[in-house]
């Protein structure tokens, strides 16, 4: 049976709404919910979907490192930007069927043997299992000029940052105790170092004397603020002197974001450090919630962008092991795919029973011959093409599904042979072509071999048709407000008609007769105004 990396189904024009992200708000179901689509959240996300779990990312955009231009440290991947790194680990997850959602997650709460992850807009997420990876929000000292700064002149972190300000003119701003934590690096980077001490409360005083007498020049008095004249940074301090700078290193303190757990009852705890607070969790990365786990700084505040993907996999593997032995316990193999497109058809029938507009205007004129529907869901399209004289065989993922289908063609006294398969199995449709092919609105999503679309293109005979017709996705790449509302579906991780047009190209047996974006045929019903991207191609090799 599938997993989740093979969905199949085909909505029709009840289900326009679930594809575009307006319309009532629904719930989707997952194997994994992963709040926070930085380093430790998409590492996590790779982990687990490669161990074939379905995974819905949330990201929300606003990563700890935003100011950054650069990343250091990070093997492989030195001086990259950091969107570079979250682009390339988004398309990785991607690549395996993951899903990476534009949103934020506003609420976590138990709901039977799953949590349910609220959403903007009004949507949810069903998931076995939670993995946090929010991040930490960073604290400034109120030192005018500091903020605005932050990230670039302002540096906090001798390992992010030291390199690039070696033998320059660095001023250190000390407001905590655990400030004086980096100076020894920092003295050694540069022989440059000015250390102010803004807040002398709990310093040792033989440590300032020590760097005294190492050279450093230690100034115990108040920053006014951090300003620029004449084009030269410089740390303006109360008593009216001004301290050139090329860097000014400073400490934060930390708080991890975890506003979105209360209904769990997880709160952050205080850090060895002092300076802030995050959540605590075991070696693992699990939580005190049994099924909740938590990677990153939102954790470990101390982990730079390399650690912190490296304990995102990590704990991405733990949670594998974590459904595969419940799983295992249970006697059962399932299919979070399935699951899902079951619980999408519920209890009552959600079809309109009306054919496509698009099939119907693009296959009238063929002479009937033996037909495969891929994704048929309920079955309006299969029936239609029976009752015209083709030999069809339907396939989908949902057996709820597939039972309405084959209610309905007993009802109607047609033939309709179903096939409970999922597009990304092995060899899904047995060794038949057909005559026609055809995926109307169906999704599967990608993985790296290509085996979907292998299947689907594979199926049409020689001189046989294949049709695709899906949803115009422009609207998914349009901006939206996290804050506002979260898209609920990933183009990007499922089989689109760019793909297939791509591989028939690629492929060179192919005469491809339409490739065309244009208006949904009138007297479908739809929730609202979409048009339809078709593909009609002819095997001719």
């Amino acid at each position: 049976m599938g997993h989740h990396h093979t969905t199949d189904h085909a909505p029709h024009e009840h289900t326009t709404h679930e594809h575009t992200g307006h319309g009532p708000a629904m719930s989707r179901t997952c194997d994994v919910a992963v709040i926070g689509g930085s380093a430790a959240g998409l590492a996590g996300a790779l982990q687990l979907a490669r161990q074939r779990r379905s995974v819905i990312v949330v990201d929300d955009g606003t990563p700890r490192n935003a100011p950054a231009e650069h990343m250091h440290g990070y093997l492989g991947r030195e001086s990259a930007p950091p969107a570079e790194l979250v682009a390339i680990g988004r398309d990785e997850v991607r690549s395996y069927g993951g899903e990476v959602l534009t949103g934020r997650v506003l609420d976590v709460r138990r709901e039977g043997d799953r949590f349910r992850v609220a959403l903007t807009g009004g949507s949810a997420l069903l998931a076995r299992r939670v993995l946090v990876a929010s991040g930490i929000v960073d604290e400034l000292p109120d030192i005018p000029g500091l903020r605005e700064r932050w990230g670039r002149e302002v540096i906090h972190c001798p390992f992010c940052h030291g390199w690039e300000v070696r033998d320059q003119r660095v001023v250190q701003i000390v407001t905590t105790p655990m400030g004086l934590h980096p100076t020894p690096l920092v003295r050694h980077l540069t022989d440059r170092l000015t250390v102010v001490v803004h807040d002398a409360a709990g310093i040792d005083p033989a440590a300032l004397r020590s760097l005294t007498a190492s050279g450093v020049a230690v100034l115990q008095t108040p920053v006014r603020s951090i300003t620029d004249a004449d084009g030269a940074l410089g740390v303006d301090l109360a008593d009216g002197t001004r301290l050139p700078a090329d860097a000014v290193l400073v400490g934060s303190r930390f708080h991890a974001r975890l506003d979105m757990l209360a209904g769990l009852g997880l709160e952050a705890t205080a850090h060895p450090s002092g300076l802030g607070e995050a959540l605590g969790v075991d070696a693992t990365g699990a939580t005190a919630v049994a099924g909740v786990y938590a990677a990153g700084n939102v954790a470990d505040p101390s982990l730079q962008v390399l650690p912190a993907a490296a304990n995102g996999s990590m704990v991405g593997a733990h949670l594998a092991f974590s459904l595969a032995n419940e799983d295992l316990a249970a006697g059962v193999r399932p299919s979070a795919v399935e699951a899902e497109w079951d619980a999408r058809y519920g209890d009552e029938r959600v079809w309109s029973s009306n054919p496509n507009g698009s099939l119907v205007a693009e296959v009238t004129d063929l002479t009937p011959g033996r037909a495969l529907d891929v994704g048929t869901g309920e079955g309006a399209d299969a029936l239609w093409l029976a009752e015209r004289g083709w030999t069809v065989t339907a396939t989908d993922v949902s057996s709820r599904a597939l039972g309405r289908l084959d209610d309905e063609a007993a009802r109607r006294g047609v033939q309709v042979r179903t096939l409970h398969v999922d597009a990304n199995g092995i060899r899904p449709y047995g060794e038949d072509r057909f005559d026609l092919v055809s995926l109307q609105y169906g999704s599967f999503t990608r993985t790296p071999d290509g085996r979907g679309l292998r299947n689907l293109v594979d199926a049409v005979a020689p001189g046989g048709t294949l049709l695709v017709v899906a949803h115009d996705m422009a609207w998914a790449y349009e901006e939206l407000d996290p804050a506002e509302t979260t898209r609920l579906f990933d183009p990007a991780a499922f089989v689109g008609v760019a793909h297939i047009a791509e591989a028939l190209a690629a492929d060179g047996g192919w005469r491809l007769d339409v490739h065309e974006t244009r208006p949904r045929p009138a007297g479908a019903i739809s929730h609202n105004h979409v048009e339809d991207v078709v593909l009609r191609a002819v095997r001719v090799g």
